[in-house]
């Protein structure tokens, strides 16, 4: 089932307006969701929204409030703001193109699918593609989503366009202060010679589905043994040998090591997956029951 735009306007460049669509481009499925429950009755803890001397109350009788003063608000109804005449509200404007590695890499903050909607955006779409290529640039421009005033890059990606949000400069905090900490070390110059031809022996292209989340898996595991009444099957790494202090000796050593023989060794059983935890979790209720 093809995923559903979660916003939809337009993309525009001085007085060129492309209609386009928004997908995410990332996803929480694989994330492992836990609830807090309570332990002596095994029920899951609910939350209420509560006003002192008041009590509990209900969603509806919910505004937005502004604090100008300690205890003081300026109340603001969120129709007021959908009422507000914002032009960025359902455009996205480019307002300039840049080198894709002048934008430092703390800005980008989350990818979205960029898809052109409708037959009549396809010809500004893939026009705009085929220019950002072609001059190795990255347009730049902003645009309001979920309430939030956004900066955003657009720029091509395989056969479409990726659109990041980027962060704020208010939200980038300074490196400096902390960096200045780092004392000013002399480097051995064969150390340094070793440091580089263990970088050469490591290096390849960014293959990330080679990068397994052992901690996710070691989770699973856990609630599947639980789910079947068994102690987990946890799997430990080889021990690595005693701590090495010398860094020379540790570089001498990394070096000698044929390429690929620090792999970590394989698990020897594989993690249940999250949908085989689902059917042995509504088994187990119906044995239960």
């Amino acid at each position: 089932m093809a995923p559903r735009a979660f916003w939809t306007g337009h993309l525009r460049l001085s007085l060129v307006n492309i209609p386009v669509r928004l997908y995410p481009a990332t996803t929480s499925e694989r994330a492992i969701a836990f609830h807090q429950i309570h332990e002596p009755t095994g029920k899951r803890v609910r939350y209420q929204k509560i006003v002192p001397e008041v009590g509990a109350i209900e969603n509806e009788e919910i505004v937005k409030g502004y604090e100008y003063e300690k205890g003081k608000y300026v109340l603001i109804d969120p129709t007021e703001i959908d009422e507000l005449k914002l032009e960025s509200k359902q455009s996205i404007e480019i307002v300039r193109f840049v080198d894709e590695d002048s934008i430092d890499t703390r800005y980008f903050q989350t990818p979205y699918y960029l898809m052109p909607d409708g037959d009549m955006a396809d010809e500004g779409y893939v026009l705009l593609r085929r220019a950002l290529t072609e001059t190795k640039k990255v347009g730049v421009g902003q645009f309001i989503l979920r309430g939030h005033g956004n900066i955003v890059a657009i720029k091509p990606f395989e056969e479409g366009l990726l659109l990041e949000v980027l962060r704020h400069a208010d939200a980038i905090r300074p490196a400096q202060k902390l960096f200045d900490e780092i004392p000013d070390v002399k480097i051995d110059k064969e150390a340094l010679e070793l440091a580089k031809e263990l970088v050469t022996r490591k290096s390849g292209e960014f293959e990330p589905e080679q990068f397994k989340d052992e901690y996710a898996a070691a989770v699973w595991e856990l609630i599947q043994a639980k789910l079947e009444d068994r102690a987990p099957d946890i799997v430990t790494e080889e021990p690595g040998g005693a701590k090495v202090i010398n860094i020379m000796d540790a570089l001498k050593k990394s070096v000698g090591k044929r390429k690929g023989s620090g792999a970590k060794p394989r698990a020897k059983k594989t993690a249940p997956s999250r949908s085989s935890a689902k059917k042995t979790a509504r088994g187990a209720k119906r044995k239960s029951a």
